[in-house]
């Protein structure tokens, strides 16, 4: 079974939103590493990565998340990733990976995109 590794983007409420489905892991992180930078040099620094179908990341795609926010950071900027409701219930896999790593603290997770785009909803507590 070969799964599709995509990253799709678009712009929201002054947020720009990538969407990343499949495997983050060594072969596709730089894929992701690229399109946030991308965002970053259009000047695009509230940035949302959608998470949630996202079955899979490996240590390089953990890599990628706290470059980005780094990145992110240096700008002056924002990032908000997004973790479905389901995630912190169920647990999904970016989710774990995050906490065992002890870095889900670094950021602001949202259940869903419309909690992530408005400014007055708090982040899931870590």
């Amino acid at each position: 079974m070969v799964v599709a590794f995509k990253v799709t983007g678009g712009e929201q409420g002054g947020w720009a939103v990538l969407r990343v489905s499949g495997e983050l892991d060594l072969v596709t992180s730089p894929v992701l590493r690229q399109r946030v930078h991308d965002e970053v040099a259009e000047g695009r620094h509230s940035l949302v990565l959608d998470l949630s179908d996202v079955y899979f990341c490996d240590s390089s795609g953990v890599g990628v998340l706290i470059a980005s926010r780094r990145l992110i950071r240096s700008c002056r900027g924002r990032l908000r990733l997004i973790l479905p409701a389901r995630g912190a219930a169920e647990g999904s896999h970016v989710n774990r990976v995050l906490g065992a790593l002890g870095v889900r603290r670094l950021f602001d997770v949202y259940a869903d995109l419309a909690d992530a785009l408005d400014d007055g909803t708090e982040p899931l507590s870590a």
